[in-house]
């Protein structure tokens, strides 16, 4: 799903790459089928994307979805998609299309192909209920099998690099991948004295103000897979079995309440409705009360993001400001604030009460 108000770019790859099937994606298909055409499917504003469609050795329709992107971006960009799709389709299959691989085109070396089962979908949104408990259920299956927050793997929001580095901590990922976020921001829509200043009060007041009280004084908080750009454009109906179906994953293990940020926004059709009904299968974190600012807080991330991604357009920059705004005046104190509110003792092992 495209919107042209947003970023009426060109697509940077040749609809040529998607004109035939290159014996590179040949052998990643079963040796067995037979190709009968290729055709566009589907949209992005980064990559070429079409539909293969193969006959099986019984007659059956098997198709695949591909998408195109060139050079060293391409191969890092599917590289991640890749490794986060197989994350999420190990742990939910029945809600991800299932990877098949990547690789570079035999005709082109340059060109980079990312290859998946194809699922003939609906542009709608899910069912509410339906898709909260699949979606609470994937993070309930999905726990970090070393105990880390992050992704091994380098993943890519559109054109931005998404680095969640391994971390023993939520708030030591979370904060690196914004100080990141916040540079690649600044490069894109030029420095802002205003975004500087409120960016300052975010890193050191904000975030372990709103992070910090869920891993210490006896909580803790479990890593879990997440997809963590769950808007409605990366959702979709799958036709036959009428069950939602996500893809365009850029998955690592976080607070599970990080793929609640893209429901917040009210431009997108996925909203708070979605969030109320997750939290009927999975309960808030504790503190509780901190849930709205902490959702704030990761929404910060992903309309920063957004902004990232377009230059000269100022409508999400816009929207950041005044959400920073909103959270740096609240939190002036930070954790140390926290510390004092609830009587709590700051040592090297953790809090405890006084």
């Amino acid at each position: 799903m495209t919107d042209k108000s947003i970023w009426n770019e060109p697509i940077p790859v040749p609809v040529s790459v998607i004109s035939y099937v290159d014996n590179a994606v040949k052998d990643k298909l079963p040796r067995s089928n037979k190709i009968i055409g290729i055709t566009p499917s589907g949209s992005s504003y980064w990559a070429r994307t079409a539909k293969i469609e193969t006959q099986n050795p019984l007659g059956e329709e098997e198709s695949f979805f591909i998408k195109v992107q060139q050079g060293d971006y391409g191969r890092k960009v599917f590289t991640g998609e890749f490794a986060s799709m197989q994350a999420l389709y190990q742990v939910m299959p029945e809600l991800v299309p299932k990877p098949i691989g990547i690789g570079n085109y035999a005709t082109d070396p340059d060109k980079w192909f990312f290859l998946c089962e194809f699922r003939e979908m609906v542009d709608d949104v899910p069912d509410v209920e339906e898709f909260a408990s699949m979606i609470a259920e994937m993070h309930k299956r999905g726990v970090s099998p070393d105990g880390k927050f992050g992704f091994p793997v380098p993943t890519y929001g559109g054109r931005i690099p998404m680095i969640y580095p391994v971390s023993d901590t939520w708030e030591e990922c979370f904060s690196q991948v914004m100080n990141t976020t916040f540079d690649v921001e600044e490069e894109t829509q030029g420095p802002d004295d205003d975004m500087q200043m409120l960016r300052k009060g975010i890193m050191e007041k904000v975030i372990p103000r709103l992070l910090r009280p869920m891993e210490t004084d006896g909580h803790k908080l479990v890593p879990r897979l997440v997809h963590s750009d769950l808007w409605h454009g990366n959702v979709g109906i799958d036709v036959k079995s009428n069950l939602p179906v996500i893809f365009d994953a850029l998955a690592l293990y976080a607070h599970n309440e990080y793929e609640l940020a893209p429901w917040r926004p009210i431009r997108h059709n996925i909203g708070r409705p979605y969030i109320n009904e997750y939290h009927e299968h999975f309960a808030i974190t504790d503190p509780a009360e901190d849930f709205e600012d902490r959702n704030l807080l990761y929404c910060i991330k992903f309309n920063l993001n957004s902004s990232a991604h377009y230059p000269g357009n100022l409508r999400f920059r816009n929207i950041v400001r005044e959400e920073m705004r909103q959270l740096v005046e609240k939190y002036p104190d930070g954790y140390e604030g926290y510390v004092k509110e609830h009587g709590l003792n700051n040592t090297e092992t953790g809090l405890s009460k006084l």
